[in-house]
């Protein structure tokens, strides 16, 4: 018995390696998340419960008195029914974010929410100074981050998270960026480039740190030797 757990826990710890999360607290990761949706539904009560007043605060393009709008529009929501259909793809995939821990959850979304919102601010059009309210944005840097993750890492089990992720939510995704009335392809495209952009640099810290721990070896870095920790 004693055989077969020792096998079964080094078999488990080599999954958690080559996905990226030994080490990291998903406990932490997931409640992030849920203090983020949390947000988001409590603002639209109180949006909905102020006649929908806080539809203004979102992003307006190149409006630079109103820049502030980049951190503001992903969590306003137009209805419930706009909010219910961003809620399901966001946990989808922020649930398997988040398994790498609080601090990951945290720069994806931050990343995302800034550049995918400043590339939003620069490319939208403004000429009916309609505001872009909504985290759909967020939720294709999430997707992208995972579809290409393993690409960039070169890691067989992360490519198939992104064939799940591809099959599952693929053609939703696609179908957004067609241009729609009312609809921000513009958002739908930033945030997606803001997920690749993350991936791709990640993958290179992330191998930097997996090549430093090997080298350290079981009895940990040599004394005075500095490791970076992201």
């Amino acid at each position: 018995m004693s055989e077969n757990s020792g096998w079964l826990e080094r078999a488990g710890a080599n999954v958690r390696d080559r996905l990226g999360i030994r080490g990291s607290n998903p406990r932490e990761g997931l409640t992030l998340l849920a203090v983020i949706v949390a947000v988001m539904w409590l603002i639209e009560v109180i949006n909905t419960l102020d006649s929908n007043r806080l539809d203004v605060d979102g992003l307006y393009a190149r409006n630079v008195g109103r820049l502030w709008g980049i951190l503001t529009s992903p969590f306003i929501h137009a209805s419930f029914a706009h909010l219910i259909g961003n809620t399901v793809p966001f946990v989808f995939l922020g649930v398997i974010i988040a398994l790498r821990g609080a601090k990951r959850l945290a720069l994806v979304t931050g990343f995302v929410i800034v550049i995918g919102g400043l590339g939003t601010w620069l490319i939208s059009p403004s000429a009916h100074h309609a505001d872009t309210i909504g985290c759909s944005g967020v939720v294709f840097g999430y997707a992208t981050y995972l579809l290409t993750r393993g690409f960039f890492n070169r890691n067989i089990l992360e490519l198939v998270l992104a064939v799940v992720v591809g099959v599952v939510w693929g053609a939703v995704l696609l179908s957004s960026l067609i241009p729609h009335t009312g609809v921000s392809w513009e958002g739908h495209l930033c945030g997606g480039i803001s997920g690749v952009i993350l991936a791709w640099r990640l993958s290179i810290v992330d191998r930097r740190r997996r090549g430093v721990t090997a080298a350290a070896g079981p009895a940990g870095p040599a004394a005075g030797r500095a490791v970076a920790r992201t």
